[in-house]
């Protein structure tokens, strides 16, 4: 009888204009993500998830990482063709996929991704979606805001929040003429 092995997973870091950015990928797909350089951050994440999943660093995941370099540089369709794997609860799932629907540089609310997911009284519940992404930015929780537009709650800060719709809306601008 053989041992079932976990999958390996590739850990890098890539600098970013508003730090460092780590990512996690199995078999070509990002399955944990974050701004911070810390490796074992975001390991206890996926130790969760993938129990004892061997975890080795690696200088870089070749088109992944060429996507969201192109990302920082301008060009925002480009986290688009990032594949990635989540592993959540159904309604968090729903979540994060709408998270990828949301067009960069038009940023919503709670509220109206809540419409779009059943009903505005599932308002708060979009919310823990977006607190407990896996993968930011690729499943882009900062294109999410408060009513009115404010800045609410990014695990990553606030800063990051801004910077990232700033870099948005600017270079959407750009693409669109």
């Amino acid at each position: 009888m053989s041992a079932v092995m976990s999958p390996a997973i590739h850990a890098t870091t890539m600098s970013t204009p508003i730090g460092p950015l780590t990512l996690l990928a199995s078999d070509g797909r990002v399955c944990a993500g974050g701004f911070t350089d810390d490796v074992g951050h975001l390991a206890c994440f996926i130790r969760r998830k993938h129990g004892t999943a061997q975890i080795e660093v690696v200088d870089d995941l070749g088109p992944i990482t060429e996507a969201l370099a192109s990302y920082f540089d301008g060009e925002l369709a480009a986290l688009d063709r990032i594949p990635v794997s989540v592993q959540g609860g159904a309604f968090q799932e729903r979540v994060w996929a709408a998270l990828r629907e949301i067009p960069p540089g038009t940023p919503t609310t709670y509220h109206a991704l809540a419409g779009k997911l059943g009903g505005q009284k599932l308002a708060r519940a979009v919310g823990m979606g977006c607190a407990t992404n896996p993968i930011a930015p690729i499943i882009p929780c900062h294109r999410v805001t408060g009513s009115g537009g404010n800045l609410t709650g990014y695990y990553w800060g606030l800063t990051r929040k801004r910077w990232l719709l700033d870099h948005e809306r600017r270079h959407a601008r750009v693409a669109g003429g």
